[in-house]
């Protein structure tokens, strides 16, 4: 897997919008997806002071960008664990509040690369897709045993699949001849579940049943309701939170979380905001801000990608 091929991405806007809080030496950044260490070579490299705290739940992520950030020494300090862990980590490592944080909430190049993981719908391999292969239940257990009205909720909620009931009644169906194992079956299932119109739009057919079910392996948005809030709690008063998203339903995530921080609790019609009632948080992007054009010619997987970042402004008044 070589370097130059994992193009970070919205790498400059992600340093612009931290940098103000990453100057001063001592500062401590978070990098919430190591992955193969793309963002985190440059916040080590760009903000020579600074010392970065990396976390990944998937061990050959650790072990890749650890020799790639080998040079950086005792600067960079690599940790296996889920994001939404980030207090216990802090904690362990005696920090007690953080100047930077990113996210960046792409399944990792790496992992739509190698074929046996069972990401990528563009290729046959087992239907696995657990960020961390030592835990947890895979993607083809998930369509072996789900009862049906679970499985239609999960492609609803997390896939925003329109044709979600033709494609789990298809599903059952082919279950009961013989369990999944392979992605590319399927593949062919969703597609001949499909009615025509369906199949014309919006890239391949089985794009969000994928995404459906990688989110539900892997607890995707329920570590993210967890993390994004520990996240600014870390932060200290002028730090910096930036998160990229690819999906709407991860985009909303993050948007409630900075909005409600960037809203003041006051009771309506007060005279003057007590301190306890102002906002915590003071937003850096205006909505959420895209890739720009030539990035995604040179990167399509950057399309999707939706930035949001923020200031940490005060601290909580109990």
């Amino acid at each position: 897997m070589s370097k130059s091929r994992h193009v970070p991405v919205m790498l400059q806007r992600c340093l612009d919008l931290l940098a103000p809080a990453l100057q001063a030496p001592g500062a401590v950044v978070v990098d919430c997806t190591l992955g193969l260490g793309g963002h985190s070579e440059a916040l080590l490299a760009r903000f020579p002071e600074a010392r970065l705290v990396a976390l990944d739940r998937d061990k050959e992520a650790l072990r890749l960008s650890g020799e790639r950030l080998a040079p950086y020494g005792d600067r960079a300090t690599l940790v296996h664990a889920v994001y939404d862990e980030l207090p216990d980590v802090l904690d362990r490592l005696g920090i007690a509040r953080v100047q930077g944080v990113l996210f960046d909430l792409g399944v990792s190049s790496m992992q739509l690369d190698e074929a046996d993981r069972g990401f990528a719908y563009a290729q046959d391999a087992p239907l696995d897709m657990r960020m961390d292969q030592t835990t947890g239940i895979s993607a083809a257990e998930v369509l072996n045993t789900y009862p049906a009205g679970e499985l239609v909720r999960i492609l609803r909620a997390y896939g925003e699949e329109k044709q979600a009931k033709r494609i789990v009644a298809a599903v059952v169906r082919e279950r009961e001849k013989e369990p999944f194992t392979n992605s590319g079956r399927l593949v062919e299932v969703i597609r001949d579940a499909l009615p025509q119109a369906a199949k014309r739009t919006g890239g391949n057919p089985a794009k969000r049943t994928f995404q459906a079910l990688r989110i539900e392996v892997n607890g995707e948005l329920s570590v993210l309701e967890r993390a994004i809030p520990a996240a600014v709690q870390a932060l200290d008063v002028g730090g910096r939170i930036a998160v990229l998203s690819y999906h709407s339903l991860e985009d909303r995530l993050v948007k409630q979380v900075f909005a409600a921080g960037a809203a003041s609790t006051a009771p309506p019609g007060l005279p003057v905001v007590p301190e306890q009632y102002q906002p915590r948080l003071k937003l850096l992007t205006r909505g959420a801000e895209l890739p720009s054009e030539e990035e995604v010619a040179e990167n399509r997987r950057a399309a999707p990608a939706r930035l949001r970042a923020a200031q940490r402004i005060r601290e909580d008044v109990e």
